[in-house]
């Protein structure tokens, strides 16, 4: 007889079907797990093995086979523990078998028989609901699994509970459905004195989910200004928040079932790796860029980040998606990101002050800024110089408008904007290319006029130019014009990148 279970194998954000199949035959005791397992699912045998002693159950004298198929898809991870022990417990009869394929199992074991928690139950939850059967995992996370539309929860704190529940002798509670935490306000924009022309630069990234520069010197308040972000975007919508969630369930992040529909804000340091940004390891896992999918990945200090590592987020930020390339395996995140970067001009940061500047200026200014190459800051929609602040502005009063008030402005251009793409792949202006764009973001004859007499001063290429227009039609948007004017152009222009200093 061979006992099955169903569980998942997790590539990317897809849940592949796996059937555990265990047999136990005559012959020499053993225990036996193939169907192409890495090390922390080959070393389930042991903490199976010890979960049934700790229960009272001893295997038997026999050899035990247990195969994951497909045999040739990796299987990685330790949530293949719970599936072996429910295979194994329905060979030996302890557990009726046919019951076993009404469910999809995931979770690992302790050495005492308690469920621990795994990455990814969420995505085992959503699959479980596709094919229509229940998810068996650990009771921490039965919230997170009632997430997954009305998918019946099996949530067992320990083995012991589970096989009595399975075998009618007690009957587990219905997990709790998972909280939606309220979003969480970093920093008022009524903290930024002066820099009005970030402000607007910042309003407008915000409206259109552009990717953002900010140029300036030490202390003018660029790490302010990004932190004050997050309090002007938009609450995720609940279909969103799904799909950051999904991703932190991959990544192991999402605690308690708690969904939150605050736009993710990632800051990595500038010593992150090509594998922290993008994803990989030696378990495949999200990078920054994944985990700030539909929110904003801010890069302080832009130059000093590795070249490299910049450079391999030119292709997330053009596609929305992140593939990370394995011998064995090629895994796809989402990576919908709103890049928001900020640099000195220089290493001293000082240029343009001669009472500060080092010495090699502007030299020194032209080599810093090429530290981040071309192709990558033609990809930055809005480019601004943030000018230091002066004493007699920080003696002023707090601004009249906070982040509340420029939130407001933020959600009525992308409701204009949701309403204008319904039903389509793109949902913000950032994303409008092809025929979105030459239907929504052509402006008028004097407007067009501008455009190109600018990209023939300027040399825009032809991404920069797809840029000015997407730009354009947020600011159009924020002014409640249905039209693209010379004036929207005008603006828009003037957030393009400047040629470097020679």
């Amino acid at each position: 007889m061979v006992a099955l279970v169903s569980t998942v194998a997790y590539l990317g954000l897809e849940a592949r079907a796996v059937e555990v199949q265990c047999q136990i035959a005559p012959g020499m005791p053993g225990f036996t797990l193939v169907g192409l397992p890495d090390k922390a699912v080959g070393e389930s045998r042991q903490r199976v093995s010890a979960a049934l002693t700790a229960m009272g159950l001893a295997l038997p004298p026999k050899r035990i086979i247990v195969n994951l198929s497909p045999a040739d898809l990796p299987k990685e991870g330790s949530h293949y523990d719970l599936p072996v022990a429910l295979a194994l417990l329905a060979a030996m009869g302890v557990i009726d078998a046919e019951q076993m394929g009404d469910f999809v199992a995931v979770g690992e074991l302790a050495l005492d028989g308690r469920l621990i928690p795994s990455p990814g139950v969420l995505l085992a939850a959503i699959h479980a609901s596709a094919v229509e059967k229940g998810l068996i995992c650990p009771a921490s996370q039965g919230s997170e699994a009632r997430w997954a539309s009305e998918v019946p929860v099996v949530a067992a704190p320990d083995l012991i509970s589970l096989l009595n529940h399975l075998r009618g002798r007690q009957v587990l509670p219905t997990p709790p459905p998972g909280e939606v935490t309220p979003p969480a306000r970093g920093a008022d924009l009524r903290q930024v004195k002066g820099q009005e022309t970030a402000r607007r630069a910042l309003e407008i990234a915000a409206a259109g989910a552009h990717n953002l520069l900010m140029v300036g010197p030490p202390g003018a308040g660029k790490s302010l200004l990004a932190a004050c972000m997050p309090g002007v975007l938009p609450e995720l919508t609940p279909s969103e928040a799904l799909e950051v969630s999904m991703v932190a369930s991959v990544a192991g992040t999402l605690e308690n079932g708690r969904i939150s529909r605050a736009r993710p804000y990632r800051a990595p340091h500038h010593s992150a790796s090509i594998a922290a940004l993008t994803g990989g390891g030696l378990k495949v896992r999200p990078g920054e860029v994944s985990m700030a999918h539909l929110g904003v990945l801010f890069l302080d200090e832009l130059p000093e980040f590795q070249r490299q590592a910049l450079d391999s987020l030119r292709q997330p930020l053009e596609t929305g998606e992140v593939t990370v390339a394995r011998a064995n395996a090629h895994l796809t995140y989402p990576a919908r990101v709103q890049l928001v970067a900020a640099m000195n001009p220089c290493r001293c940061g000082h240029l343009g002050d001669p009472a500060l500047a080092c010495s090699r200026a502007p030299r020194c200014a032209a080599d810093y800024q090429s530290k981040v190459s071309g192709p990558l800051l033609d990809r930055i929609d809005l480019h601004v110089e943030v000018d230091p602040v002066r004493a007699v502005d920080m003696a002023l009063p707090p601004p009249a408008e906070g982040s509340a008030e420029v939130a407001a402005r933020v959600a009525r251009a992308r409701a204009v904007q949701s309403a204008r793409l319904e039903g389509m792949a793109a949902r913000t202006n950032a994303e409008l290319e092809g025929d979105l764009l030459e239907a929504h973001a052509t402006p008028d004859e004097a407007g067009r006029k501008l455009l190109l007499q600018a990209a023939e001063a300027m040399r825009l290429s032809a991404r920069g130019y797809t840029r000015v227009l997407r730009v354009s039609r947020t600011i159009a948007d924020l002014a409640g014009s249905a039209s693209i004017t010379r004036i929207h152009i005008a603006e828009a222009l003037s957030y393009r990148r400047r040629a470097p200093v020679n």
